[in-house]
């Protein structure tokens, strides 16, 4: 029993002796520093200009300020306000700032309670021109049995919320300017 104590200890004070050169061999290594001129495979410095699957401005949108007033969102930030702004009065049912959608929910007037209006506004481009943004108005009225029918609307409609939005955005660019 003595002589498997013995032999038990020897063993592990072999490994562990072992176990200790096998770790000081690995001390020893050189670090290895990219420079700039190894090829195309080379990783890049970061001053260099680097291309990526989303573009040129990257995920999240060009990362210089003073684009023409976009910076945060994904769309225009003056026409999105100003379209906020031109339908504060009805209930917003979705607003998508990086999509530049807003969609708002059925409207009743007090004056009409027979008929209501849902309005879809969709800004499309970065940039504040006049077709920057497309309006959507839809209209229903009740029938004779209670039920909301969609009614044909006048295109001038959309139109003249288009230009109200346009000119409220207009209005918001020379504030900031100022």
């Amino acid at each position: 029993m003595a002589m498997n104590s013995l032999w038990a200890r020897s063993l592990a004070v072999v490994v562990l002796m072992l176990s200790v050169v096998v770790l000081s061999a690995c001390e020893g290594g050189k670090a290895v520093y990219p420079t700039r001129d190894r090829g195309a495979s080379a990783p890049r410095m970061g001053d260099e200009k680097r291309e990526t699957v989303f573009g040129a401005e990257g995920l999240f949108g060009d990362k210089k300020k003073g684009t023409g007033g976009g910076e945060g969102i994904g769309v225009n930030s003056f026409l999105w306000r100003a379209s906020l702004d031109t339908l504060g009065f009805m209930p917003i049912a979705t607003a998508d700032p990086f999509g530049g959608t807003i969609i708002t929910d059925w409207y009743q007037l007090p004056e009409a309670p027979n008929e209501r209006f849902k309005v879809n506004v969709f800004i499309l481009d970065r940039a504040l021109r006049a077709d920057g943004v497309k309006v959507s108005v839809f209209k229903q009225a009740r029938d004779a049995m209670g039920q909301w029918v969609d009614v044909k609307i006048e295109a001038k409609m959309a139109g003249e919320l288009e230009n109200s939005i346009l000119t409220r955005a207009r209005q918001l660019r020379i504030v900031s300017t100022e």
